[in-house]
């Protein structure tokens, strides 16, 4: 017996149809989160790849770079095939390779809006997300902001990253969330309440870093693999994918090698056995 959250498709806010694994474009960028990638041919191959294997949905943001991997994805992939979607952030300003400030003011969140709009070669994102909520500015003049550019026809769905349940009720009281975009993984389930509200309410969970923290001794892990004849990333991506129906996970990468192992994980089809020895790790 398998698990029934096996679509294949999630449609956030409603009609935006993505299919359940896409890409996170952070680590074609130099080093993988800092300026220009050391072999920037290979960073266009990974992201021409990643269409070609059925992947319509690219997350990046303005401060991955800083701008590069937005150029590089309009430099790969402009004009963009029907039904590709590119979801951007801003409010995250980098400043150094370590170094990330929450940069909330709506003044700057606007001007972002337009260069993102300009180095994506669109004239509406698809899905715009706050990087991060600015406690130096109300969180309703934040949200407020992404709700005059989605008014004025800039922006399609708006987004939020690294929130808690509350935040995002204040934020719902001032705009539709369509998705939320926190760290979670095998390894790391912190935002698991998050998820949940997400689930009844039919809100994208887009987890960032969703292997990274897959716990790579564990023995149920290796032994899951094993008898799928699969890698531990591949099965925890699986599971990521069958506990939730709103899940939408985003595994980066920089080779085309491994975006090739990331994509094949959606065919892997779990046992609600496995799910139950997984999730109790």
């Amino acid at each position: 017996m398998t698990s029934s959250t096996t679509a294949s498709t999630f449609s956030i806010g409603g009609d935006l149809e993505v299919h359940r694994l896409g890409y996170g474009a952070m680590r074609i960028t130099g080093q993988g989160i800092w300026g220009e990638p050391a072999d920037r041919d290979e960073a266009l191959r990974v992201l021409r790849r990643a269409t070609e294997l059925g992947v319509d949905f690219i997350d990046t943001a303005d401060s991955y770079g800083p701008t590069v991997s937005e150029e590089l994805i309009h430099e790969a992939l402009h004009p963009y095939a029907d039904g590709l979607t590119i979801a951007t952030k801003a409010g995250l300003l980098r400043t150094g390779p370590e170094q990330w400030v929450p940069l909330g003011n709506p003044a700057y969140l606007r001007q972002q809006a337009e260069l993102s709009l300009r180095r994506l070669g669109v004239e509406r994102i698809d899905l715009f997300q706050l990087h991060r909520i600015d406690e130096a500015f109300p969180l309703e003049d934040q949200v407020g902001e992404f709700k005059k550019l989605q008014d004025e026809g800039k922006v399609r769905h708006i987004g939020l990253s690294e929130v808690s349940v509350e935040q995002l009720r204040a934020a719902q009281a001032v705009a539709p969330i369509a998705s939320v975009q926190n760290r979670f993984s095998l390894g790391d389930r912190g935002s698991q309440e998050l998820l949940d509200v997400c689930t009844e309410e039919g809100i994208a969970f887009i987890p960032w870093r969703p292997v990274a923290d897959h716990v790579d001794g564990a023995e149920a892990l290796k032994e899951i693999a094993e008898a799928h004849d699969a890698t531990r990333t591949q099965v925890a991506l699986a599971w990521l994918l069958q506990l939730s129906a709103v899940i939408v996970p985003i595994p980066g990468t920089s080779s085309v090698a491994h975006l090739e192992e990331n994509v094949a994980a959606a065919e892997l089809t779990l046992t609600d056995d496995e799910m139950a020895r997984l999730g109790e790790l």
